[in-house]
């Protein structure tokens, strides 16, 4: 998720139990990686644990070098983007708009696999439209050409994020194939992620805007599937782990730019603790790093921790 799953946000989930995490999306067009947004995007050489980096473009040149630079830079993993709606992505004949173009997929995929050392995954849709449903085709295209996991989104392009995730269209596309097929799309609650595991017959998921505010959902998922009991942070547990992740995006990003950014952040913590509000409405007017960790030290955090619904 641009935006979201940046280095501080990747540690404080791996510190929560979740064993796989993927870098915000980063654009192929290495002529642009010395901008400062690119550059942070790519700061992850440093990183514990599997580093599982995520590529957008629509020129399998590009891709490729792009694959070579970040695993000389450390990756792990290179994940190719063909399932972003967004339009200014689409305009450029990348994200989920490669669906369109099969020929075009295939070349891509093996171009950018045939570049790498380390094992390439790909993030796409059910397909541009619900008239144009060939994500089954784009899978085995994927498969064919060496990619190692498919990961789907349970809407088509022209859904964008809107209405319900299609569990039986992951299905089919896990049928389809024979390399692991991740399933994603709404998985918000335990209970979701079970439900779509048995009816996709994926024994994967993918969680991302579940995981706002409780970098410990993906374990709390894991759990359930073995039988573990598992108990959420409680108030003061939350106010704990806020402080840490607070204190890794001013380090990360630097004052001007953490500030901001820690705001959506420590809201997202704050949507699952009721009565916060004014914590809330007092954060966003802050300036200094200073004034918000003293501010989330001394807030009245009071209630336990919802259940998800």
């Amino acid at each position: 998720m641009a935006g979201v799953t940046d280095q501080p946000f990747r540690n404080v989930c791996r510190a929560w139990g979740a064993r796989l995490v993927v870098s915000e999306m980063i654009h192929a067009d290495v002529r642009l990686w010395h901008r400062t947004k690119s550059r942070n995007r790519l700061r992850f050489g440093d990183e514990a644990g599997l580093r599982w980096i995520q590529i957008a473009g629509a020129e399998p040149a590009m891709l490729a070098e792009a694959a070579r630079l970040a695993e000389d830079a450390g990756a792990d993993v290179i994940d190719i983007n063909m399932g972003c709606p967004v339009r200014k992505v689409c305009n450029r004949a990348a994200g989920s708009a490669l669906m369109r173009d099969e020929p075009l997929i295939g070349r891509i995929l093996g171009a950018v696999a045939g570049a790498v050392d380390v094992p390439v995954t790909l993030k796409t849709r059910l397909g541009w439209s619900r008239e144009e449903m060939n994500g089954a085709r784009v899978a085995q295209i994927a498969e064919g050409q060496g990619i190692s996991l498919v990961t789907i989104h349970g809407r088509t392009r022209a859904c964008r994020f809107k209405g319900d995730a299609d569990y039986q269209g992951i299905a089919e596309i896990n049928d389809a194939v024979g390399i692991p097929v991740v399933a994603n799309g709404d998985i918000t609650s335990v209970e979701r992620a079970l439900e779509v595991r048995k009816i996709t017959g994926c024994s994967r998921v993918m969680v991302g805007r579940g995981t706002l505010g409780r970098p410990w959902f993906a374990r709390e998922i894991e759990a359930a599937i073995s039988g573990e009991a598992f108990d959420a942070p409680g108030p003061e547990a939350v106010r704990g782990i806020m402080l840490g992740h607070l204190d890794a995006l001013h380090c990360f990003y630097g004052e001007r730019l953490g500030v901001p950014i820690a705001r959506k952040h420590v809201g997202w913590f704050l949507d699952w603790l009721p009565g916060t509000k004014p914590v809330r409405a007092a954060f966003n007017r802050l300036e200094t790093a200073a004034e918000q960790l003293e501010l989330i030290e001394s807030a009245k955090l009071a209630v336990e921790v919802e259940e998800a619904a």
